[in-house]
């Protein structure tokens, strides 16, 4: 055998060889090719149930826009409305601090009342004491007359007293009751005409 023949036989084997190996992998390839067509036949039929679903999406969306366009004056609005409490509640604060100093005002001036009403308690106490007049019959019946006009309070404070039964009593309605006093001048005039 000649090298020639040789060279042409193992070209021959090689060919044959290349197309069996051809072969396998066209068969392999196939398999594949196959199951990348059901992989994109499935990706079709997924892509056709979703288009519905984009479609109502999109819809959806549309109708969102003016919605979402009502959106932004409405956050405005918003912002007006805060800013607006905000200043009514710094009016609040000063009109509050405003009621505090008029409240310490009256409470000062209701000292400087109390305090002429006790001067001038003191000084009718002296009138009344120069002129001979028994002070201690006149605070007596001071506090006798303030006895009674707290007592003509506490029976006006509660008219329907209640007894445990629930029933109300006639003895408990308030009474009224008067009072005249003898004025302390005249009796110590009177006294001293006679």
């Amino acid at each position: 055998m000649e090298p020639l023949q040789i060279v042409l036989i193992v070209l021959a084997v090689a060919g044959v060889w290349a197309v069996v190996e051809l072969a396998l992998t066209l068969r392999k390839s196939r398999s594949t090719i196959q199951t990348v067509d059901r992989a994109v036949g499935e990706l079709n039929e997924t892509l056709g149930e979703a288009r519905p679903v984009i479609a109502k999406l999109d819809t959806t969306l549309d109708d969102l826009q003016p919605a979402l366009n009502q959106v932004e004056p409405l956050l405005k609005q918003g912002s007006i409305a805060i800013e607006a409490l905000s200043a009514d509640l710094i009016e609040v604060n000063g009109v509050l601090r405003d009621v505090s100093e008029v409240t310490g005002s009256m409470s000062s001036a209701s000292g400087a009342v109390s305090g002429i009403a006790s001067a001038a308690s003191e000084k009718v106490q002296r009138l009344f004491s120069k002129h001979g007049v028994d002070t201690a019959s006149t605070d007596r019946a001071i506090a006798d007359r303030t006895s009674d006009v707290q007592e003509d309070r506490a029976d006006a404070a509660d008219p329907h007293d209640e007894d445990p039964d629930g029933a109300a009593t006639p003895e408990s309605a308030p009474r009224r009751q008067y009072y005249t006093y003898d004025d302390p001048v005249t009796e110590q005039q009177e006294k001293s005409d006679e």
